[in-house]
Formats: C-alpha cells, sequence, structure tokens
C-alpha cells in the first residue's frame, strides 16, 4: 500500500498559514489606520478661563452666585458696597454746582470791569483830544507874539493850557492801564470746572465697577469667599470657565504630524463617556515645547548631552481641537479625552 503524506502535510499547515496572512493583512491595515488616522490618549479637555477681580475696593455686600453654577452674559456675580463711591459722585457734583455758580457771579464782576475799563478808555480819548487841540493853539499864537498881534501873557496862558491837558492826559493813560489790568476772567475756573466734570465721569465709573457681571456665558470656579469679605481691587475673586469654546488639548508625536494643520477633521471621545463621539477641527498645533534632554541653550549655543540613547523617543506636540457642538453637562476642564486626527478627510473652516 502507497501512502502519501505530502498532501496531507500541506492540508495541515494551511490553516495555520491563513491565520499569518490574516494577521499580516490585518497589522497592514491598522498600520494604515494609524498612518491615515493617528489616535492618542495623551489628551485633555480645556477652555478659556478668566479671574473675575473687582476693579474697585470694598466689601461684598451681594453674592448670588455659588461655586460650579452656570452663569449666562450680563448676569450679575458680585456686588461692593457703593456708598463711598457715590459720596464721592455726589461730592464731585455738588463742587460742580459751586463752580457753576461762582463762574456765573464773577463773570458779572468781570462784565462791570471791563465796562469800567471802556470808560476810562473814552476820558483818555478826551483828554487825547483837548490835549492836541491845546497843542494846536500854543503853536499857532508863539509866532504872533514877535509880530505884535498877541501878548506874552496870551502865550503864557496857551502854554499852560497846553501843559495842562497833557497832564490830564497822562493821567487819563494811567488809569486807563489800571482798569484794564483789573479786568479779570473766567478762564481759571472753567478750567477747573473741567477737572471737576472728569472727576465726575471717574466716579460714576467707579460706581459703575462696585457691579461684576458676567462677560460671557461662563461656570464659577474657585469661589471660596462669601458676602461680607472685603474684595481688593484687581485681585480675583473666582474664576470663570468660557463654556462658550470647549477644546480638546491632544499631545500627537512629531511622525504624526505630518499634513496636520487648522481645520484637519477630528474626532474626540471622553473617558468620562467612552460612548459618544465628538466632531471638531484642528485649531492650531504647537509650535514649541520644553526638551526633556536637557538640551537648552547656554551662553549662546545649545547645551547638548553626549549620551547616546539606542531607542530614540518622538517628542510630542501639542494640537489644539476646537469642538462642535460639545455637550456642556459633560465637558469639564481637564476632562481625560482621546482625539484623532482625519487626515485623509478634507480640511473644514473653523
Amino acid at each position: 500500500m502507497n501512502d502519501n503524506p505530502r498532501p496531507m502535510r500541506s492540508t495541515k499547515y494551511l490553516p495555520a498559514t491563513v491565520i499569518v496572512l490574516m494577521t499580516v493583512a490585518l497589522l497592514g491595515v491598522v498600520l494604515w489606520r494609524l498612518d491615515r488616522a493617528p489616535e492618542t490618549d495623551d489628551a485633555y479637555v480645556y477652555a478659556d478661563t478668566i479671574n473675575v477681580v473687582p476693579e474697585v475696593s470694598g466689601r461684598i455686600i451681594e453674592l448670588p452666585v455659588h461655586d460650579n453654577q452656570a452663569v449666562r452674559q450680563g448676569d450679575l456675580l458680585l456686588r461692593i458696597d457703593p456708598r463711598p463711591y457715590q459720596a464721592a459722585l455726589d461730592q464731585a457734583r455738588a463742587r460742580l454746582d459751586t463752580l457753576n455758580n461762582q463762574i456765573v457771579l464773577t463773570q458779572r464782576s468781570v462784565n462791570a470791569q471791563q465796562y469800567n475799563a471802556d470808560s476810562v478808555q473814552a476820558v483818555v480819548e478826551r483828554a487825547r483830544a483837548v490835549a492836541s487841540q491845546a497843542a494846536d493853539t500854543l503853536r499857532r499864537t508863539k509866532p504872533l507874539l514877535a509880530q505884535g498881534y498877541v501878548s506874552a501873557e496870551e502865550v503864557d496862558r496857551a502854554r499852560t493850557a497846553q501843559r495842562s491837558a497833557q497832564a490830564e492826559l497822562n493821567a487819563a493813560m494811567r488809569e486807563a492801564k489800571q482798569a484794564s489790568a483789573a479786568v479779570s476772567g473766567v478762564d481759571a475756573l472753567v478750567a477747573q470746572r473741567a477737572e471737576v466734570k472728569a472727576q465726575i465721569a471717574i466716579a460714576e465709573l467707579n460706581l459703575e465697577y462696585t457691579e461684576v457681571r458676567a462677560p460671557f456665558d461662563g461656570r464659577v470656579v474657585s469661589l471660596r469667599t462669601t458676602v461680607g469679605q472685603f474684595a481688593s481691587a484687581l485681585k480675583p475673586v473666582f474664576t470663570l470657565i468660557d463654556t462658550r469654546h470647549w477644546y480638546v488639548v491632544a499631545n500627537f508625536r512629531e511622525t504624526e504630524l505630518k499634513e496636520v494643520h487648522a481645520g484637519t477633521p477630528s474626532t474626540v471621545y471622553l473617558m468620562s463617556d467612552t460612548a459618544r463621539r465628538f466632531n471638531g477641527t484642528v485649531d492650531s498645533v504647537g509650535y514649541g515645547v520644553l526638551p526633556d534632554d536637557g538640551g537648552v541653550v547656554k551662553e549662546g549655543l545649545p547645551n547638548v548631552q553626549r549620551t547616546i540613547n539606542w531607542v530614540h523617543v518622538s517628542q510630542r506636540f501639542p494640537v489644539k481641537i476646537a469642538v462642535r457642538n460639545p455637550d456642556p453637562e459633560l465637558f469639564r476642564l481637564g476632562t481625560s479625552a482621546v482625539a484623532t486626527l482625519n487626515r485623509s478627510a478634507p480640511a473644514t473652516a473653523r
């Protein structure tokens, strides 16, 4: 009996060959998938935040929000005791009223001084005319003395009249200068009024600053105070998260960032709910990280360690992904996330 073991041996190894080929094919698909759609779980949820700080100092008399509360744009966050700032505003307004009345009274006095200066100037003009006439009379009379048409006494009277008229003119001119110098003005008071108006504007602004309102839709966090606490100007009272825009910051290897740019589509999900997927687009790609190998710049030259690593670990760069239609109840600042970049899909507008 002739037995041929070879066909049996081929049949025996056929399943193993198929499994190897399927494994290689699956590995190729996985590698292709990773190349076209890199994924990382080194990611977290991010949102912009601001420190809520009052512009003025004072005691908090109203705090209608609590920690982790959602607020809408324009909602009152806190109110500082407005009484000192209202008093400062009332004082500035009262000073303005006083200045306005003082300006009116001073203007009346100025008008009277100006009228007196005008009257004295008229006297000067009359004295100048009399002095001119007396000088002309003397000039005509003096030649007639030698011809015997007038007496020496008449010439003396003309000379005396001319001197008297000139003296009166000089006196009138001095009085006119004094009257003109006595005319004051309201320019200084008007300048003071402008200063007081500026003080009123500042007082009104400070009074408005006693109310701190939400500049956007957000959520209150890190609230550690209550009514009665003295708040200092420009010192944070709590933090406000901007819930209008949510991002996922994912750290991808530098080898995975080819063809990744602003607008690249992406998909993210949060570790708090892995069943839900959210679409997004790349907002920006990081352009700088601190190296971990000690390669720092010292005295103008890079200081690179001379040790050799047989295995080189790729550097990771943060990719900021803007999430579309995020769930406001699910997204929390710092939540762990997983992000996938769809490099094969066409870029979309941010």
